[in-house]
């Protein structure tokens, strides 16, 4: 005889979860406030392919110039890459 066993599912309110985000951070906004799981009944398979052109370089920083780049960025509310970044084009374009 053959049984079938149901999945009890949860009855945990849910909010909606949006058709698009209007920006990158505002998704990031909601699923850090929210569970994925919640909405994996929700989610469908896609297939994508992606390109990454953007390279990164890594150059030694002498520990006081770093810590006073560091001390700047976040003073302009800014990551350090960004700041070192929006520096070197300054200066070498």
């Amino acid at each position: 005889m053959d049984m079938v066993i149901e999945k009890s599912k949860k009855t945990k309110k849910r909010d909606p979860l949006p058709e698009s985000f209007e920006s990158i951070s505002k998704a990031a906004a909601f699923w850090d406030t929210h569970d994925f799981a919640d909405y994996e009944d929700m989610m469908e398979d896609v297939d994508f392919e992606v390109d990454i052109k953007r390279r990164v370089f890594w150059v030694p920083v002498d520990e006081t110039i770093f810590g006073s780049v560091r001390e700047k960025a976040r003073a302009q509310g800014l990551s350090t890459e960004t700041l070192v970044n929006l520096l070197l084009q300054k200066h070498a374009g």
